[in-house]
């Protein structure tokens, strides 16, 4: 039996199993025209046997092409995913540099030249890294959701409804539609729930 074998195929088992053996699309699509070459030639129209062979070829034949064209879709999702998410290791390295330059921004006098000049690289770099993907969760007086925000710290308000995000310390970040880091907030209870 075959070491290749899938777990609990049989000697007599058509079953095909697709590995990635880092062979390129052409070498693939080679072997497979090289198979309905073999199964056209192996064609015997006289007995009965030869057309099962030949309906057993052309099974074989059509599921292999099937597994490759899956394969193919697959890798090429792969690919795609890997591009647009291969910054993440990079920006979540960055997010700090940007918490620094809220802080600059926010211990600096508004009209002078140091925050002009720092308002102005910060919204350089932030611009160019939108183009990119990148995206803030910064939102205040909004229901508390757990897969974006975590609570540092809730205080009693009655003025708003119960689980609203009342302050962000620290902004989260998306990367697209993945969560690079939550954003930490302050969350307001003992108001009027809501659904």
């Amino acid at each position: 039996m075959d070491d290749n074998a899938p777990k609990g195929a049989t000697p007599d088992d058509d079953t095909y199993v697709l590995e990635d053996t880092g062979a390129s699309v052409e070498d693939i699509e080679h072997e497979m025209e090289l198979a309905a070459q073999e199964a056209a030639a192996k064609a015997e129209p006289a007995t009965a046997s030869g057309d099962d062979e030949v309906r057993k070829l052309n099974d074989r034949y059509l599921r292999t092409l099937a597994d490759f064209e899956n394969f193919r879709k697959r890798s090429e999702r792969e690919k795609q995913d890997f591009y647009r998410y291969a910054a993440a290791g990079i920006l979540k390295d960055i997010l700090p540099v940007f918490d620094n330059f809220d802080r600059a921004l926010e211990h600096a006098e508004e009209g002078d030249d140091f925050h002009k000049g720092v308002s102005l690289i910060y919204k350089q770099l932030f611009d160019a890294l939108q183009k990119h993907g990148l995206r803030t969760i910064a939102d205040t007086n909004v229901h508390f959701d757990p897969n974006i925000h975590e609570a540092v710290i809730r205080e009693e308000n009655d003025s708003v409804p119960s689980h609203t995000v009342t302050d962000i310390l620290q902004k989260g970040y998306f990367l697209h539609d993945r969560l690079l880091r939550p954003a930490l907030v302050k969350v307001a209870v003992g108001g009027p729930e809501t659904e």
